[in-house]
């Protein structure tokens, strides 16, 4: 079997993904919070607001703290001359090789979030799917972006 690829993305996709999840976190409490108020002025049951709070606290927990540990830890990539060999998943590892000849473009990109850890993503698109190597430090990706483009151009013109 064939090892693993060698490359981690940055730790800073530790912090973008733990505010991403904070904020999804609030929105979801904001939505409780809402329920709750209306389930005091109907008069129902506060059952409701008491599960769905307990909900939010697991919820929480799980996307803010464990999730992005696990997501770091799987996500690896390597970039050889023939294929790029992805890796990553929480509980369902999955395993990419993408052959350069497929490459169609490479493009970075980042959000708000991103930018402000000054981190990109690289996506790679082929004729059929588009595959993305998230969180990067800024000048790994454009570096990264150049190479796969080279190699992709390199291996059209071999064939």
């Amino acid at each position: 079997m064939r090892e693993l690829p060698k490359n981690q993305i940055s730790l800073q996709a530790l912090k973008v993904w733990r505010i991403s999840a904070v904020i999804s976190a609030s929105i979801f409490l904001l939505i409780i919070i809402a329920g709750g108020v209306g389930v005091y002025f109907l008069g129902f049951s506060y059952w409701i607001t008491i599960a769905s709070a307990l909900l939010w606290c697991v919820y929480s927990v799980v996307t803010i703290v464990i999730i992005p540990k696990l997501k770091h830890r799987m996500w690896r990539y390597e970039v050889h001359e023939h294929e790029i060999d992805l890796q990553y998943g929480l509980f369902i590892i999955k395993r990419v090789l993408i052959p350069m000849v497929r490459v169609q473009h490479v493009d970075t990109h980042q959000g708000p979030l991103l930018r402000k850890h000054k981190l990109a993503s690289i996506e790679i698109s082929t004729a059929a799917t588009k595959h993305e190597i998230p969180a990067l430090e800024i000048e790994e990706a454009d570096v990264l972006r150049d190479y796969i483009s080279k190699l992709a151009r390199v291996t059209d013109d071999d064939v």
